[in-house]
């Protein structure tokens, strides 16, 4: 992995694989990491430039306790590799937090470097409240987020695996409930990450609202949603392509948070497809 040592002294570590073509920028969900994208990232560098990255205070490295861990630091490191790289024809591919980072780029550096734009399964404001009920679940309101926020301080990774499973998708409770090998291997994912850091994160992520920046990508936008997410109704889907006006809407059957791992190669298809019309 190559480093990008940013404007805050953070060093950011991130993959830069191929060359020509569009410029393909993955950015990965909470508590994830590169290797979210990887499998995607080799067969698309065939034909095009393609960037992962592990954003501030996720990934396997070590991460000072005053690592500022807010979105807004998150685009600005996303400009600052986009400068480094000198990459000026990019398509932002973001899933959950990636997204957001992706809304927060935007606001914060416009969509001078953009050509395309790929959100997966996100909203653009995660706190419901009784005019807005397009968040997670469709009810976590300040509230209930705040007493979430206290489970991550006393327990993060249960926390975390919480959120997953008390959501809409009945699968992934079935699987909590059970103790699943799968969520097993997230607890032991999640025990070595550093919570606190990554709290601070779902703090500044709960606390961010895009609804405003959606009417303003003038940039094509792929959307891709999963048909059985954990987070977000049909409802959100529509939402978020009434208001962004050059978007296409693919949900993918069967799938929760995470479409594009569940229908890789469908989505590989679609991306593609995407970027050959722009």
């Amino acid at each position: 992995m190559e480093t990008l040592r940013t404007s805050d002294n953070v060093d950011i570590h991130y993959i830069s694989l191929g060359s020509g073509g569009t410029s393909l920028v993955f950015l990965h969900g909470w508590t994830a990491s590169v290797r979210e994208w990887l499998p995607f990232a080799s067969e698309l560098a065939e034909n095009h430039q393609v960037v992962c990255w592990d954003a501030r205070g996720h990934g396997d490295h070590k991460h000072a306790d005053t690592t500022q861990m807010t979105l807004p630091r998150m685009a600005d490191d996303l400009e600052e590799l986009l400068s480094k790289l000198n990459v000026t024809n990019a398509v932002l591919i973001g899933h959950s937090m990636g997204a957001l980072t992706a809304w927060e780029y935007i606001r914060r550096h416009g969509q001078t470097r953009l050509s395309g734009l790929c959100i997966v399964d996100q909203s653009p404001k995660l706190i419901t409240d009784d005019q807005w009920k397009n968040g997670v679940y469709g009810n976590l309101d300040t509230f209930k987020n705040n007493h979430l926020i206290q489970r991550f301080t006393t327990d993060f990774a249960e926390g975390v695996l919480e959120l997953i499973a008390f959501g809409n998708n009945r699968r992934s409770r079935e699987n909590y409930d059970n103790n699943s090998r799968g969520f097993q291997q997230m607890r032991e994912h999640l025990r070595k990450l550093p919570g606190h850091l990554l709290t601070q994160c779902w703090v500044s992520i709960t606390q961010q609202d895009y609804r405003d920046v959606l009417p303003h990508i003038s940039c094509p936008a792929l959307l891709i949603y999963g048909d059985e997410s954990q987070f977000y109704s049909k409802d959100v889907q529509r939402w978020v392509a009434d208001n962004i006006a050059d978007s296409e809407l693919h949900v993918y059957p069967d799938s929760d948070h995470s479409p594009h791992l569940w229908h890789k190669e469908r989505f590989i298809y679609d991306l593609n497809r995407f970027i050959e019309a722009l």
